[in-house]
């Protein structure tokens, strides 16, 4: 059964560090962790700019700031650009698999290694399973799990969660060696295309933060809707 969002229970973190915006604190907004949560409940909050990790649903809150801006992708009119279009073309080989979970050896090995050779400097170095689970894997049976084969051997995972208006980009970690592929970019693409497929109007993006040059790159999908003063609005 889905909540009134007027009856739901949040909570606010202590001040901590930023992890997008060097020398800034950061506030959470958590949703009660015992909230039941369905896709309907889940879907409502994307619409207010709650993102999920793990079984958490959070959203900035922070004093003094808003450069955290929630961003989703209008998939009807969305047309890929000369950039986008290469790496489509770059990765018309590959073959898709939809799996149920991402427990098994190949996934995390695949996951390790991206982590590793990626992103040592950010907070989810170093990797481990527990870490790893507690992030990807969910309980609200709305998460899929994509995974990208060359020639038979795994190259890129996609987790995505299924919204009653949209997909929801949760994250996407890929073998680091294939730069030539640009993994990343041809996964949000490939997204968006599914979301087309299935009549689906959006693809939620998470936080777009226009001065930190890993969460800035999302402006490249356009036309991009931003969510600001309570109202999602184009990006100009």
């Amino acid at each position: 059964m889905t909540s009134s969002l007027r009856d739901l229970k949040v909570y606010t973190t202590y001040p901590h560090s930023c992890s997008y915006l060097e020398d800034r604190e950061a506030t959470t907004l958590f949703v009660d962790p015992r909230q039941e949560v369905d896709q309907i409940l889940y879907s409502n909050l994307s619409v207010l700019g709650f993102r999920r990790s793990g079984n958490h649903l959070y959203r900035p809150h922070c004093s003094g700031c808003e450069a955290c801006i929630p961003a989703r992708i209008l998939v009807d009119s969305f047309a890929p650009n000369r950039t986008q279009r290469r790496a489509v073309s770059r990765n018309s080989d590959l073959e898709v698999e939809l799996t149920g979970d991402i427990r098994d050896e190949a996934a995390y090995d695949l996951y390790k290694r991206y982590i590793e050779q990626r992103h040592s400097d950010g907070d989810m170095y170093p990797p481990d399973r527990e870490q790893y689970l507690s992030f990807l894997d969910n309980a609200w049976e709305c998460t899929r799990y994509f995974r990208f084969y060359e020639d038979g051997k795994l190259i890129a995972i996609s987790v995505v969660d299924e919204l009653l208006d949209g997909l929801s980009a949760i994250y996407t970690f890929f073998e680091p060696t294939a730069d030539k592929r640009s993994l990343g970019r041809y996964a949000i693409l490939w997204q968006v295309e599914k979301a087309r497929e299935m009549g689906l109007e959006y693809v939620y993006l998470g936080y777009w933060i226009k001065d930190c040059r890993k969460m800035a790159y999302k402006s490249e999908y356009r036309p991009l809707e931003l969510y600001l003063k309570g109202r999602w609005s184009p990006l100009a």
